[in-house]
């Protein structure tokens, strides 16, 4: 597994290095060895938090936490890691068998830990597109009171979605074909 660390408003020790490659073993146990991961330390007002972002193969897993300490948040993040691996890998399995990918995205995680949730539309909306920029889209999205909104983009001529980020920033999500 390839393992890169970056601190924001810090830097991340040697120790906590270690500490992270050791931890991220147990997730490399079940993705195999070709993963990459991605480890964000930051230092914040409210303590610290590590973000960690798995992608193999086009498939992103993502967990952040925050804690007093950094060892204490990498700690609950790995843990989050490892339930979402493990309540998602049949719906990513049904997603992948087209393409025979699930042996290498999920290797040695055993069917009986898995939990199968169905997803229950009870609702869908249309909704009228007219072209915006970003500014304009959080401004919208804001005067509807909603965490994210979808739009399309002025400048690009492409569908965008502007998001309310837990830090309280905003997203960009922008759509990039493979």
């Amino acid at each position: 597994m390839k393992i890169e660390v970056i601190g924001k408003k810090c830097t991340p020790r040697d120790s906590f290095k270690e500490r992270a490659e050791k931890k991220l073993e147990k997730v490399e146990r079940l993705f195999g060895g070709d993963t990459v991961a991605k480890i964000t330390a930051a230092v914040e007002k409210s303590g610290k938090s590590v973000e960690i972002t798995l992608q193999k193969h086009g498939v992103i897993f993502r967990a952040q936490e925050r804690a007093q300490e950094l060892d204490t948040a990498l700690d609950k993040a790995v843990d989050a890691l490892i339930r979402q691996i493990r309540k998602n890998k049949t719906r990513v399995e049904k997603k992948l068998r087209a393409t025979h990918l699930v042996e290498e995205v999920f290797t040695g995680l055993p069917i009986a830990e898995l939990e199968e949730t169905q997803f229950d539309i009870v609702r869908t909306k249309s909704l009228p597109l007219k072209p915006e920029s970003v500014e304009e889209a959080i401004l919208q999205m804001n005067l509807l009171g909603h965490s994210f909104y979808l739009f399309l983009n002025a400048e690009s001529g492409q569908l965008n979605l502007v998001y309310t980020r837990a830090d309280g920033g905003y997203g960009l999500l922008v759509p990039r074909f493979a």
